[in-house]
């Protein structure tokens, strides 16, 4: 009679190596790259991130009176001048969808923070849900309309 150790043991050998076992030249995936967090256009740098309002400092949020919550997400845009590195205003429109092609709705608000400048806004998220932001920015005193699209995935769990 075999021990049934033996059988388990067997069994789990045998299912290791119809997965293809154990081998060390097997290629590792790469992991991607982060997605950039900031363009150049011409004489000015645009600064973007989005991430949900509950993973910011508390003080933060009671400052700027921002409401914590893992299903509210937070949309944060800032230009600077590249050759002198200062803040400046600008004309910013956003337009957010998530992969389902629903439009969320972003009021974008102007916060002042000693020398800096940024544009926040909120909106409500879901578990696992992807943003597709189309932003376009248009610096103080120019002309220069730039568009920027990227995309942020949210996890709530």
């Amino acid at each position: 009679m075999i021990p049934f150790k033996l059988i388990i043991i067997t069994l789990a050998l045998t299912v290791l190596n119809s997965c293809g076992g154990i081998n060390e030249n097997a290629a590792i995936p790469l992991a991607q790259t982060a997605r950039p967090t900031f363009i150049d256009i011409g004489n000015y740098s645009i600064h973007f991130s989005a991430q949900l309002t509950n993973q910011l400092p508390l003080e933060v949020a009671r400052k700027y009176k921002i409401s914590q919550s893992k299903n509210t997400a937070l949309l944060n845009i800032a230009v600077v001048e590249n050759m002198t590195q200062i803040p400046v205003s600008a004309n910013i429109s956003v337009k957010a969808t998530n992969l389902a092609g629903q439009r969320k709705n972003f009021t974008l608000r102007m916060l002042h923070d000693k020398e800096a400048i940024y544009y926040i806004g909120e909106t409500s998220v879901a578990n696992h849900e992807t943003l597709i932001f189309d932003i376009e920015v248009i610096p103080e005193d120019t002309a220069e309309n730039s568009q920027i699209r990227f995309e942020s995935k949210f996890y709530i769990d």
